[in-house]
């Protein structure tokens, strides 16, 4: 094993494992309530986000949060709101919620992503 990378990856993956997640219906009932206090980030691809979207999120993709920028918009959007994260399936929403503990910001992560949305709760939203 090369020197320094077994504590890197034990890092980010104890960065992941508080990370607490809600339902899509969870997510739809929060969103039906009308609440205010909410900024609901997308961190898929532009090109993702074109094809579908749940109604209200941010497009603030993965890589901009990984090089840095992503953190700065999150951090002035935020203001006082609570985050909820979401991808197409979960993953890179954990991954991108863990980038942004390391730097202060807590969140919720969507369980199943846009596809759970499809599924779910919204047929209209296209599955890709």
């Amino acid at each position: 094993m090369f020197c320094g990378i077994p504590q890197a990856r034990q890092e980010a993956e104890k960065a992941m494992v508080d990370i607490p997640e809600m339902t899509v219906t969870e997510l739809k009932q929060v969103l039906d309530s009308g609440a205010n206090d909410i900024l609901l980030l997308d961190v898929r691809n532009p090109n993702e986000y074109e094809i579908a979207k749940i109604p209200g999120s941010v497009l603030v993709p993965l890589p901009d949060i990984e090089n840095g920028s992503g953190v700065d918009q999150v951090k002035d959007m935020l203001n006082g709101h609570r985050l909820i994260v979401h991808c197409k399936m979960g993953g890179r929403s954990a991954k991108a919620l863990g980038i942004l503990k390391q730097h202060g910001i807590e969140g919720t992560n969507v369980k199943g992503g846009i596809t759970a949305w499809s599924k779910e709760v919204d047929p209209s939203v296209p599955e890709y």
